[in-house]
Parts: structure tokens; sequence; C-alpha cells
């Protein structure tokens, strides 16, 4: 048995069920495991705390598998935690709803940094740390029983594994190679998904009911959707009724993705320009010659993955929210988001009270938004809420 000592006074976010221990809150490693491998964590005085998997590379040295003693980490315990993670979706979506689904949400399903996406027939998966690397062909084993799914791929391409000392990996794990196009089902729209290369595991799941909140009210309004990507805001826009819509993102692919959307949909797409360009400097274009808007989304990509990165992405934030209140007019709403871990939901509030301020309006915060319920957050990791979104209406 490997043996991690915590140094004194570094247990209490251990007591507390936080699933990370980071490496210098270690005093002392008993043995040599190998990347992944189970770890018992006890306190200075040799008491148990969790079992965790051990990555050598990652300030994250271990990440907690579970905090009883009882337990051993093996494929009954895995298939445990994804049953678990499965009931509860299907205890708060409908089967419909089930189509198009995160099953498992790492740490706060209790399986630290496995990602679970369904797309219709197919599932997609990321590893996202040592853990799940080293038991995946055991989780993709557990995952088609468990579902009745026999199509896995592979989209462990994210930039977190490379700290933990873990090269990309993408690719069929069971079923053969997917078709480029997976299309799904949402809220009564469709939309084609790039699951081989687009963006997270192909689609913005977490968004799906702020989307459909941009669609309740887009009615006769002048939209403007940046980082467009495959156009979920914007499909929705139109389906609401939306006078205009401009889909903005600096991808090509994006765009064409969005276009492919639309069309699926059967939705006007006189009413929609495309424009290819960096979302700052159009921006700063649109409020040189004077454009306005009724409706403006930003969703852009993470800009702080860490706390540390902090003040640089709270730069950006309120660049790009000041730009936006300027182009929003009076009586018009601001969705506007942030999915970066190292930015609180306080400090983004007054990040875009900041942008108002600056920009010389009134504004008022009529809503908050989140991520959806299959994106759910464990209560003793509150790094889980990720994503953060204000819906801000302009009075002046």
């Amino acid at each position: 048995m490997f043996t991690i000592r915590l140094k004194a006074g570094r247990e209490k976010s251990v007591l507390r069920r936080h699933p990370w221990v980071f490496s210098g809150a270690i005093e002392e490693l008993i043995g040599a495991p190998a990347q992944g491998d189970t770890v018992k964590i006890v306190d200075q005085a040799g008491k148990f705390l969790a079992w965790g998997a051990y990555s050598p590379h990652s300030q994250i040295r271990v990440r907690v598998w579970s905090f009883e003693e009882k337990d051993t980490i093996d494929e009954s315990f895995l298939q445990l935690r994804l049953e678990q993670a499965l009931k509860l979706r299907h205890e708060i979506f409908s089967a419909g709803e089930m189509e198009a689904l995160r099953l498992v949400h790492g740490e706060s399903d209790g399986l630290p940094g496995l990602i679970v996406d369904r797309y219709g027939d197919l599932l997609v998966m990321q590893c996202l740390s040592s853990g799940p690397e080293l038991w995946r062909e055991t989780l993709v084993d557990l995952l088609v029983k468990l579902t009745g799914i026999g199509q896995v791929y592979e989209r462990s391409d994210v930039d977190v594994r490379q700290l933990e000392g873990l090269a990309d990996r993408v690719g069929a794990l069971r079923g053969g190679e997917p078709p480029e196009r997976v299309l799904i089902h949402e809220n009564g729209l469709s939309f084609w998904v790039d699951v081989r290369s687009g963006h997270k595991t192909g689609f913005y799941l977490d968004q799906r009911t702020n989307r459909l909140r941009v669609r309740q009210i887009a009615l006769d309004k002048d939209v403007l959707d940046c980082f467009a990507y495959s156009g979920g805001f914007s499909v929705n826009a139109l389906a609401g009724g939306a006078s205009s819509v401009i889909i903005l993102d600096s991808s090509r692919a994006a765009l064409e993705l969005a276009s492919e959307n639309l069309a699926q949909n059967n939705l006007p797409v006189e009413r929609v320009e495309f424009i290819e360009a960096d979302v700052f400097n159009a921006l700063r274009g649109f409020r040189d010659r004077g454009r306005s808007y009724d409706l403006i989304v930003l969703d852009p990509p993470k800009f702080a993955p860490t706390a540390a990165q902090a003040e640089k992405a709270s730069r950006g934030y309120k660049d790009i929210n000041l730009l936006a209140l300027k182009l929003l007019r009076p009586g018009g709403f601001l969705f506007t988001f942030s999915c970066s871990g190292g930015i609180s939901p306080d400090l983004f509030q007054k990040i875009v009270a900041g942008a108002a301020l600056d920009a010389g309006v009134d504004a008022r915060i009529v809503e908050r938004l989140h991520q959806d319920a299959d994106h759910p957050v464990a209560l003793n990791f509150p790094e889980g809420e990720y994503l953060k979104g204000l819906v801000v209406w302009r009075a002046t």
C-alpha cells in the first residue's frame, strides 16, 4: 500500500472533504506509486483521511476517490459511482432530454477528472487526470454496460492533461469512428455536433437552459452573438423571433457549423450576418461605426483557468463587457458569461459593474445564470461551479 502523510495542520481541507491534495501539503510519500495508482492519505499522526489517485507531475498531487476507509478502489467502486451519476440524471431529466446530456461531471460525481457526455447513440469521454487515465478501459466497459451505448469516443485533448504529464488522446474507444457530424435535439431545436474536433466534447451542453432563456426574450430584437461557435444562442434567438442576428466568431469552421444549424432548423438565413473576426476588434469597430443592439450574448472561452491568472483575465472580461454595454441600446439585455475557474461569481459581478461604470450606463442585474443541472456542483467542491452568467438590463 502506498501512503501519503500530510504536514501538520494541512489535513483541514481533506477533513472538509475537499477532493484535492496539493503537493505543498505533503510531508512524506511512503512507497513508489506509479501515475494514477491509489494512495492512502493520512494525517500527521497516521490517521486515515482518504483514498486518492496519485499524480506525480501535477500541483494537485492527489485527487480523492473516497473519504471512507472501508472502500476499495476497484471496478465495483467505479461501477457504483457511475450508477449514482446516471441515476441522478434519470431522476431530473425526461427521456427525451437524456439524448444530449452530461452523464459524468468529474469531482461533482465522485469521479475526479472524468467527463462523459452523451450525444444520441454516442458517448464522448474525457480523462482529465491520472486516475481515470489508469482506469480508462474499465470505465469504458462499465459505461457501455450501464448505458447500453456501444460507441465511445475519446476527446482527452485538453490543456489540463499537460499539467498531469499526460499526452493528448483522441480516437474511438469502442464501436469505431463516429461520423463527422452527430445530430442532437434540444428544447425542440436540432443541432449538428462536431465530436471529433469541436469545442469541449463537441457542444456546450452546460448552456442548454440559458440558450432557451435567450429564445424567450428575443422577439423583434436585433441580436449580437459573440464567440458564437456553432450558433446555439443564435439559433435560439431566431427561433424566438429575432429581427436580425449577427453571428460573430474568429473561426470559419465554427461559422460554417452555425450555418448548418440554421439550415437544419429552417430558420430565416436572410436575417443573419456571419462575421469572422477577433471579437474584441469587431466590437471596437461596431462602436466606432455607431452600431447598437437590443440583445448581446458574450460567451467567451476561458480567460483564467486558475486563480493565478485572474488579474489578467479580469482586464479582458472588463474590456469586453465595457464594449458590449456601450453597444447595448437602452432597454436592451446583455447575457454575459464567464467559464473561468479562476473568476469567482462575486469577482465577475464586480467586473461587470466596473464595466458599466466606465461605459457610463445605468444597468441592472435581472437574472443570474449558471451551468445546467447535468453539471452538478458538489457542496464540498465549490470549484465545480465554473459557469457564471448575468442577464444585465440597460436602463439608460
